[in-house]
């Protein structure tokens, strides 16, 4: 509910504005002690960003692929061992409905594609040993590798990929980012439109050697590949039912050994995989819930985030756990709320600017965050390639943002102001997060606006944003390889499936067009800058957070976790040494 009124002597309702704050940060703090805090997650999901040890990505990936690429380094160690951790139930398991990073750091491990990106996230050979480009940089031939099966050692051929490319193209199949992922294939718009049967763009030479033709060059493309929409599936697996994926027959380097929801996940070992066996025998996810620090202590399980409560305690010298104690660098993420633009009151720039304006975003991340993120000013995290350190961004301005609200136009009749209801992810009864209830007291405080709070289930919630059904949302992106088309494009491209605010500007299009087929990395990186600058500008989003350095616990015995700014797989290289 909205309630209306602003108080007119500016100069006292901001000195009060910021004794209210204060106080509310202290009474939320005092809050925090007592009841701790969810520990930051050492993988990513949208909403928790992903800790990182190395390296640091400072550009993009090149604009031409090399025709060969030597596989990654084989893992040969078979000593075994069990992992054990604290894990989120996945939305789906189905590699071709994946839009979520907690799905996605699972399916990964269980399911491969034609490339990947390593733990220095290069993109390097999966089941394809090496690719050509043709000189246009329109024809990818791929050439597989002859010794890949699936789980239950069936090889894998082309014949594979072109179903499961043609499957996750299907309207029936019913993904909701095929088309950013996928939709640069000839053909691919036509089998999603239902005009076609097959993706003519792809096309089997023999049974290891799979062609792809793209609709314009793109230096980006082969990148898309590493994700799971671009993944194989066999074909007799999926065919046994809605329920395949519970027992999936996938290539990677681990198998669904047992999945109950809301209680564990087993991955086994697979040790024909093709890049090497993994050294684990296992890896069990608890997905219960629990205490992640005391689970911790109590040598239950081997990884845990570490939460604000209980950072200064793990930083002493003299504390047993210190050693344990990892410094992850940021996360390419961005935490944000997005505003439907398409609807009353956020069809008025000004309102949106407006809500920017009004955050103190440096004060909530020093004492409501323990400067555990970077205050956002755009959307692209630092280090991210085509990354503006020098964007300006929205800073607290209270006076600027009554100004703006005042000659929006719903400023002049605040008591019949447009109802706002911001829908976060998280069950019935579930606590809304510090930094929010912060940010909702200054919107109180500063512009009169009440907004209600509706909380729905993780999956549910990725369903209804996809359907574009939230007026206001909060949710975070991590990157899924480092180039700025995986923000700005599919994020904010008018008719991109992930434009959940609906932004609709005829430049923005017209330069993201433009980005998609330049060929020169900072000519690319100069457009995506302008672009950024224009989003802000409109203000579709309230960029809040990047990750910030983060604190992960690592038992002494587990050995080679790479933590990384992007989710890749990872497990396979981990060893438990007792």
């Amino acid at each position: 509910m909205i309630k209306g009124g602003h108080l007119d002597n500016h100069s006292h309702h901001h000195w009060n504005l910021e004794m209210n704050i204060a106080l509310l940060i202290i009474a939320l703090m005092s809050i925090f002690l007592i009841v701790g805090c969810k520990p930051v997650a050492d993988d990513a999901t949208n909403m928790t960003p992903t800790a990182t040890t190395e390296p640091q990505i400072t550009q993009g990936p090149e604009t031409q692929m090399p025709t060969a690429v030597k596989p990654p380094t084989e893992a040969t160690s078979t000593q075994g061992g069990v992992l054990r951790r604290v894990f989120t139930n996945p939305p789906t398991l189905d590699p071709h409905l994946t839009t979520d990073a907690t799905s996605a750091a699972i399916i990964i491990e269980i399911f491969g594609g034609l490339v990947t990106i390593n733990p220095d996230l290069k993109v390097v050979p999966d089941i394809a040993k090496h690719w050509d480009i043709s000189a246009d940089g329109l024809i990818y031939t791929f050439f597989l590798r002859e010794d890949v099966t699936f789980h239950d050692k069936k090889p894998v051929t082309a014949h594979d990929f072109k179903w499961s490319l043609e499957r996750s193209t299907d309207p029936i199949t019913g993904s909701l980012v095929v088309e950013q992922y996928l939709g640069d294939i000839v053909g691919v718009m036509e089998k999603l439109q239902g005009e076609a049967r097959e993706v003519t763009g792809i096309k089997v030479i023999d049974p290891l050697t799979l062609e792809i033709t793209i609709d314009e060059p793109k230096s980006y493309f082969i990148s898309k590949l590493t994700y799971p929409t671009a993944f194989v599936l066999d074909k007799e697996n999926v065919e046994t039912g809605s329920r395949w994926a519970r027992t999936p027959n996938g290539t990677g380097p681990f198998t669904l050994q047992d999945y109950v929801p809301g209680e564990y996940l087993t991955l086994t070992k697979y040790s024909d995989y093709h890049l090497g066996p993994p050294h684990l025998d296992r890896v069990e996810m608890i997905l219960s819930g629990g205490t992640s620090m005391l689970m911790y202590e109590n040598d239950e399980i081997d990884i845990a985030g570490v939460g604000m409560a209980d950072i200064d305690r793990l930083e002493d010298p003299n504390e047993p756990l210190s050693s344990d104690l990892k410094k992850a660098p940021p996360s390419f993420s961005t935490n944000y709320i997005g505003m439907n633009t398409s609807e009353p009151p956020f069809d008025d720039v000004k309102v949106r600017q407006a809500l920017n304006y009004a955050i103190n975003k440096q004060e909530i991340a020093m004492l409501v965050l323990a400067d555990l993120v970077t205050p956002a000013k755009g959307i692209l995290p630092p280090g991210f390639p085509a990354y503006n350190g020098e964007l300006k961004g929205y800073h607290f301005d209270p006076e600027k943002a009554q100004l703006l609200l005042e000659e929006s136009r719903y400023g002049a009749d605040m008591e019949n102001f447009p109802p706002i209801v911001l829908t976060v992810s998280g069950g019935f009864g579930a606590s809304v997060g510090l930094d929010l209830e912060v940010i909702l007291e200054s919107w109180r405080q500063v512009l009169g606006i009440e907004v209600e709070i509706q909380q729905t289930e993780f999956a549910t919630y990725l369903q209804d944003l996809h359907k574009n059904r939230f007026q206001m949302f909060e949710i975070g992106w991590i990157a899924d390889y480092p180039d700025p088309e995986n923000f700005l494009d599919l994020l904010f491209y008018s008719e991109s499936s992930n434009n959940h605010t609906r932004f609709n500007d005829t430049l923005v299009d017209r330069l993201l067009l433009d980005a998609r087929t330049e060929t020169d990395a900072d000519a690319r990186y100069t457009i995506y800058q302008q672009v950024e600058e224009l989003i802000i500008d409109s203000a579709p989003w309230i960029p809040l957070w990047h990750g910030g350095e983060q604190r992960i616990l690592i038992k002494p015995w587990v050995k080679d976790y790479h933590l990384t700014q992007l989710i890749v797989p990872r497990l396979r290289f981990v060893q438990i040494n007792k």
